[in-house]
């Protein structure tokens, strides 16, 4: 499919929905999970039971975090992240889904309303018992201070970054809006998502399947391109300006 015609759809599409995932942000510096530099090949992985039940999983976790933390807050959009904020800009976003914690959509000039953010922010923490946030500069500030798992200061509740992790449960709100976004979009704009990890990767079928167009803009063929109106291979930095017509 040439970037031409995909160009042409998202031109005449009115509500376009973006799903976003690890591959859109290693332009910026940070590696995806399963990457061979990735926090997975590096760290073992602390899962949610694990932190809710042991005191050693969660000075583990914190440890990973504060190791991870001055990268992420690094971290600076690149001209994927720019593209959306163009279709945002033209009318033409209805939302931006995504499965990164970086925040960088956010960063890039995205209001936070128009950002649904499927596996939470690793730019806060937060009480699992009050639901009360602080920054991660501050979580991470108070571990580097001697408080190796860190307990919410209003509550005395377990304090955990606010990412979702295995075995814990997305926020069923921004799911099912997730959802009904999918639901009525014209046009899904799925970039650098590998669309294995379930259930954000059954949102751009539920787009198709309700009639949208959907194009997957990604470096490694995914489970999902047989059912996609178009595949486009590239760096998304160079491609995903051409698909919206801004320059990279």
């Amino acid at each position: 499919m040439d970037l031409q015609t995909v160009q042409a759809w998202v031109t005449g599409a009115q509500r376009i929905v973006g799903f976003t995932g690890a591959g859109i942000s290693t332009e910026s510096g940070i590696p995806d999970f399963r990457s061979p530099g990735g926090v997975w090949a590096r760290n073992r992985m602390v899962d949610f039971e694990e932190f809710l039940t042991s005191e050693e999983g969660r000075v583990e976790y914190w440890r990973q975090k504060v190791e991870a933390w001055p990268a992420m807050r690094a971290a600076r959009p690149n001209a994927g992240h720019a593209a959306f904020v163009r279709l945002h800009s033209l009318g033409k976003l209805s939302v931006l889904i995504t499965q990164n914690i970086d925040g960088l959509h956010q960063t890039s000039g995205l209001p936070r309303q128009a950002v649904l953010e499927l596996h939470g922010t690793t730019t806060e923490a937060a009480c699992l018992s009050c639901g009360d946030r602080i920054t991660s500069d501050e979580a991470c500030e108070r571990v580097e201070a001697g408080e190796r798992a860190p307990r919410c200061l209003k509550c005395g509740g377990f304090l955990k970054p606010a990412t979702i992790s295995f075995g814990q449960p997305l926020s069923s709100a921004v799911l099912r809006r997730a959802q009904s976004e999918a639901e009525s979009c014209d046009l899904l704009l799925a970039v650098g998502s590998s669309l294995v990890v379930e259930p954000a990767a059954s949102i751009p079928r539920v787009a198709k399947y309700n009639g949208a167009r959907l194009v997957i803009v990604n470096r490694e063929p995914t489970p999902v391109d047989e059912i996609a109106d178009a595949v486009v291979r590239g760096e998304i930095g160079d491609v995903l300006p051409a698909i919206v017509g801004q320059e990279s």
